[in-house]
């Protein structure tokens, strides 16, 4: 009997196939007390497991490239760190196998984590794959992960580690279906970026019996339970309308009648750029560096090494705009040379522009190393520091910018609600505005972006965002100057048409979703998107407003 589930959609498109569920991970090693002889053996082999899988880890980031490379990268970081390691060689010294002592460390390090606001969940989640990682490998069993399987399917699971989702191989796994995670979880990016349709957030996921046929809708968050040959039949075609509409959209972001909404894509370093010019972006409209500073978290890379990688970006967009999001350091992207290790709450301490202005020496080099990058290329710079929260923020950042002799526009990201509300005076400082609504939601909200429970009101149909986002758009419109989106809320369709219908100048997205945005852009007019825009801002939910705009677009 067909029965319908609704989670959050995170990534477009539709999966029909068999459950197959995720393995279980190792949790817990036996306890037993080892002869004082035995320690240095033990803590031994628990480096080597150590070093195995942040090895493991870089190896899993270097094939999948991109976006999945630096969450990885981090990861490894995570798995190296001295003082976790310092603290299971201690609990060795006293008697513990390597095993426990590493299982008991990472316990006391998640229960720190966990204590401090739950920010840093989405780490904790992390942490725990590389816990079991280490455990696995010191027990010598094989790593629980993806199944194998001989035939296509949907996988279901509690959460996805990074290292599962960064390697999911297209051809078997036609969708996923988490009972955690929210839009903006590793997950759900990566998701995007495989262009795998994906479910997360859905509450008894790991309920559904292995076997059982299951239709998911990334777009509209819908799991179909044994769905009926029509519903089939319904969503195939529906599917294949989409296909069809992409295969004949192309060229430059524009409404039906000619506004132009340039579709830049989100890139995290030269591995994401092959992707973002076969999509026909316009250009890249968030360039995150955090790639490089993951390499080595205890000091800054070398200039000569950050001109490099920009430049192979810059490249890529002959006279294209290229937006960069200097060093956006802090919270749950920690770096032992420029974060604070005591916050009692990172979310809301020194993190983005914050750390740069403590380290302007971290922040000149970049500066510096973005303005050789660009010389002599034809590419439109543009420069922009993340968690401006007022006119000051961004003085401060524009000084920087001309005292390193940068030619580029300066920008300033809209993830603060005071910036949105005061989004006029900030644009005296700088030239361009960049919206990045994962960050605006979750500040708004008190909600953060990483746990599944508050999901609700990370939705970027809530009307509450769409207010601040016309707010911003109003004032930069009024100063005569631009005003983007690069969360993630560009990438579905419908809110992309909203989003311009609100004043916004151009969406930035994963390379995936292009194409789908571009296609729903061009069936519409301004006056249409307009509507919507009114529409979905009367509304009093996230549910409401997403239905009311589509109810306009759709010409109900």
């Amino acid at each position: 009997m067909e029965t319908t589930l609704r989670g959050v959609g995170v990534s477009h498109g539709v999966a029909i196939g068999e459950v197959r569920h995720m393995g279980t991970a190792v949790l817990e090693p036996p306890a037993k007390q080892i002869p004082a002889d035995e320690a240095e053996r033990e803590q031994g082999r628990a480096r080597q497991a150590v070093e195995a899988v942040a090895a493991d880890l870089i190896a899993r980031g270097n094939l999948a490239g991109g976006e999945a490379q630096a969450v990885l990268e981090a990861q490894a970081l995570m798995a190296q760190d001295p003082e976790l390691m310092a603290d299971v060689e201690r609990r060795i010294a006293v008697g513990s196998t390597a095993e426990r002592g590493v299982y008991d460390a990472f316990a006391a390090y998640r229960a720190l984590l966990a204590g401090a606001g739950e920010y840093l969940a989405g780490r904790v989640a992390d942490l725990d794959d590389v816990r079991n990682r280490i455990v696995a490998r010191l027990l010598g069993v094989p790593m629980p992960g993806v199944p194998d399987s001989d035939e296509p399917y949907v996988l279901i699971a509690r959460d996805l580690a990074p290292a599962d989702t960064a390697l999911l191989d297209p051809t078997l796994v036609l969708g996923f279906v988490t009972e955690e995670g929210g839009p903006t979880s590793h997950s759900a990016i990566l998701a995007r970026a495989l262009g795998v349709p994906a479910v997360v957030a859905l509450p008894g996921a790991g309920e559904l019996v292995e076997g059982t046929v299951i239709a998911v809708d990334g777009s509209t968050g819908e799991i179909f339970v044994e769905p009926s040959a029509e519903k089939r039949a319904e969503l195939e075609r529906a599917a294949a309308e989409r296909k069809a509409a992409l295969a004949a959209s192309s060229g430059p972001g524009a409404t039906s009648d000619g506004h132009k909404v340039p579709l830049l894509a989100n890139v995290g370093g030269p591995g994401d750029v092959a992707a973002a010019v076969e999509a026909g972006a316009e250009g890249v409209g968030l360039f995150r560096t955090e790639f490089l500073f993951l390499d080595d978290s205890k000091q800054a890379p070398a200039e000569a090494k950050q001109v490099e990688a920009y430049r192979k970006v810059l490249e890529a967009f002959p006279e294209g705009r290229v937006v960069v999001r200097v060093l956006d350091a802090g919270a749950d992207k920690p770096l032992d040379f420029l974060t604070p290790a005591d916050e009692p709450n990172p979310a809301l301490g020194v993190r983005g522009l914050r750390t740069l202005l403590d380290h302007p020496d971290v922040l000149r080099t970049q500066l510096t190393a973005l303005a050789k990058a660009a010389e002599g290329l034809p590419v439109y710079l543009e420069v922009m520091a993340p968690m401006v929260a007022d006119r000051i923020d961004a003085k401060a950042f524009a000084d920087a910018c001309r005292e390193a002799g940068l030619r580029a526009k300066f920008g300033a990201m809209v993830e603060i609600p005071s910036a949105a509300l005061r989004a006029r005076s900030i644009l005296q400082e700088v030239e361009f505005l960049s919206l990045g609504t994962n960050d605006l939601a979750q500040y708004t909200f008190a909600a953060d972006r990483q746990v599944g429970a508050v999901s609700r009101l990370q939705d970027p149909w809530q009307p509450a965002l769409l207010d601040l986002v016309a707010a911003s758009a109003e004032a930069a419109k009024a100063e005569g100057k631009s005003c983007g989106v690069c969360g993630e809320a560009a990438s579905d369709p419908l809110l992309a048409c909203v989003l311009t219908g609100l004043g916004v100048t151009s969406l930035s997205m994963g390379a995936a979703s292009i194409p789908y945005v571009r296609a729903t852009l061009a069936k519409h007019t301004l006056a249409q998107c307009e509507r919507a825009a009114a529409a979905a801002r009367a509304a009093d939910t996230a549910d409401d407003a997403r239905a009311a705009a589509q109810a306009v677009l759709s010409g109900e």
